[in-house]
C-alpha cells in the first residue's frame, strides 16, 4: 500500500493523500465495516478537480488497482464487502455548486458538495433540495445518489432518480461521460441517472449532479397521531383516498415513539408544507379523521417542526454508534401490511437485551430498521423472512463486520442477478470499482 501511496502522490500532491496508517478514527471504523476481513488499509486520495480525479481513475486502471469510491465517509459503511481495495477515491474536495439556474430551478454541483452546505445555498434563493437524507450534515450528493437515499419526503417529491436530471462520471478506464442535462425535460441519450443510482460505485465514479429544486415552503407543520395499530392503519388508508397532501407520512414503531418521548403502540407522523392556509386546512381535517378513529394528535409547529423529523433521524442514524452493536436496514413491503409488520417486530424487543425501532414510508412501503443491544444473525433472518412473506425484501446497511460475513447482505431473491452481472461488465470490465460491494457480489 506504500507503493501505492507514492504514485498517488506523484501524481497529485502528498496532501491530497492520506496513507492507511494516517487515517482518522471515524474513517477506520468505516472502513472496518466496508471492506473483507484481513484486508490491508488503504490510502485516500482526495482529487480536488474532475481532472484529476480523472488521473487518478487511470492511473488505478493501468495499475490494476481496485478503488472504492467515497464521499465524506458518510454511508461508507452501508452495503456489501468490498474485495482487494487497493485505494479509497474520495470526492470529498470536489465540493462547488457549478450552476445555479435559479428560475428554472434547477442546480449542477460536483459529487463531494455536502447536502447541508447546498441546502443553506438554496434557501438564500428560497429554494430546496427535497431530500432527507441520513447524516444531513456529512452526506455528499454523491453519496445520495450511490445509495438511493430519499428519506421521508419521498412521500410527496418522489425518488433521488425522479429528481436526478443529468450526472457526470468517470469509467473504470478514466474516460469521462454524461447523461441528461440542465433541463427538466431532457429525454436525449440513455437515462444513466437512473441506472447509477443506488449503484453504490458499482459502475462507476459520479463527478457531477444536476438536480431540480422546489420552493421553499411558506408553511410547515407536522401532526404526530398515535393510537392503535389498527386504527393507525385505518387512518394510512383514508388518507391515501383523501384530498390531503403530505409532503411526509411516516409509520413509527413503538420503540421509536418511546425514543421520541411519547408512550403508544404505534404513530403516523404527518408533514403538511404549503402555504400557511392550507396546512391549517389540512390540519383541522386531519384532526377530524383522528376523532373519529379515537387517535390522539400532537401538533409540532414553527422550529418544534424541523426539530422532529430531525430528531428521528438523529435516533435512526446516529453515526456516535455506527460501529457499536447496532444494525441499520432498509426494507420494503407492501404499504398494506404496515400494520402487521409492526406487530411482528415488536415481538423482538426484549428489554435490556435487544431493541428494534423502525419507520415505514406509506406511500412507497420502504422504511429503516434499527437494533440495538445483543445483535446476532437470527433474529435478522427471521425478520427477512417476515418481509419475504409479506412480499417484500429486508437489506442490511450498517452491521458489525462478524454480522456481515455470516448474512447474506442484500438478500436479494428477485431474477435480474445476470442483467445486473451483465451491465457490470460492460461498464467495469476487470471489477476494478467498488469489487464485491454489491448485489450478488457484483
Amino acid at each position: 500500500m506504500a507503493a501505492i501511496a507514492q504514485q498517488l502522490e506523484a501524481l497529485l500532491t502528498p496532501q491530497q493523500v492520506i496513507r492507511g496508517e494516517q487515517l482518522e478514527p471515524t474513517w477506520i471504523a468505516k472502513l472496518q465495516q466496508a471492506i473483507a476481513a484481513n484486508a490491508p488499509q488503504p490510502c485516500v486520495v482526495y482529487p480536488q478537480a474532475e481532472a484529476e480525479l480523472v488521473e487518478v481513475v487511470r492511473c488505478a486502471y493501468k495499475n490494476g488497482w481496485r478503488i472504492l469510491p467515497a464521499g465524506q465517509a458518510s454511508k461508507l459503511h452501508w452495503g456489501g464487502l468490498a474485495t482487494q481495495v487497493d485505494v479509497v477515491v474520495s470526492t470529498g474536495r470536489l465540493n462547488r455548486l457549478l450552476h445555479h439556474a435559479v428560475g428554472d430551478l434547477v442546480f449542477t454541483a460536483e459529487a463531494g458538495l455536502s447536502f447541508a452546505s447546498l441546502q443553506t445555498t438554496l434557501a438564500a434563493t428560497q429554494q430546496f433540495l427535497a431530500i432527507d437524507p441520513a447524516y444531513p450534515a456529512q452526506a455528499t450528493l454523491g453519496g445520495i445518489v450511490a445509495t438511493a437515499d430519499t428519506g421521508a419526503l419521498r412521500q410527496r417529491y418522489n425518488s433521488v432518480r425522479d429528481m436526478l436530471i443529468g450526472i457526470h462520471f468517470v469509467r473504470h478506464d478514466g474516460q469521462t461521460a454524461k447523461a441528461g442535462g440542465q433541463v427538466v425535460k431532457n429525454v436525449a441519450g440513455y437515462d444513466l441517472m437512473k441506472l447509477l443510482t443506488g449503484s453504490y460505485g458499482s459502475l462507476a465514479l459520479i463527478s457531477q449532479v444536476t438536480f431540480r429544486t422546489y420552493p421553499l415552503p411558506e408553511s410547515s407543520e407536522t401532526v404526530l397521531v398515535t393510537g392503535a395499530p389498527a386504527a393507525i392503519a385505518q387512518l394510512c388508508r383514508t388518507l391515501k383516498t383523501s384530498v390531503l397532501t403530505p409532503v411526509s407520512l411516516d409509520v413509527l414503531s413503538a420503540e421509536l415513539l418511546s425514543a421520541l418521548g411519547h408512550t403508544a403502540a404505534a404513530g403516523l407522523a404527518v408533514r403538511f408544507q404549503t402555504i400557511q392556509a392550507g396546512v391549517v386546512a389540512q390540519v383541522d381535517q386531519l384532526k377530524a379523521l383522528c376523532q373519529s378513529l379515537k387517535l390522539q394528535l400532537h401538533l409540532f409547529t414553527q422550529t418544534a417542526d424541523g426539530q422532529f423529523w430531525s430528531q428521528i433521524q438523529a435516533i435512526l442514524w446516529s453515526d456516535k454508534e455506527a460501529t457499536a452493536n447496532t444494525v441499520s436496514c432498509k426494507l420494503g413491503i407492501p404499504p398494506a401490511k404496515v400494520a402487521e409488520f409492526l406487530a411482528a417486530i415488536e415481538r423482538f424487543n426484549r428489554p435490556g437485551e435487544l431493541q428494534v425501532m423502525g419507520r415505514i414510508h406509506v406511500g412507497s412501503g420502504l422504511g429503516t430498521l434499527r437494533l440495538a443491544g445483543a445483535i446476532a444473525a437470527e433474529p435478522i433472518t427471521q425478520l427477512r423472512s417476515h418481509c419475504e412473506a409479506l412480499g417484500g425484501f429486508l437489506t442490511l446497511l450498517q452491521a458489525p463486520l462478524e454480522l456481515k460475513q455470516q448474512i447474506d447482505i442484500w438478500g436479494y431473491r428477485g431474477n435480474a442477478l445476470e442483467l445486473m452481472r451483465q451491465l457490470k461488465h460492460q461498464f467495469d470490465p476487470h471489477c476494478l470499482s467498488s469489487p464485491g460491494r454489491f448485489v450478488g457480489g457484483i
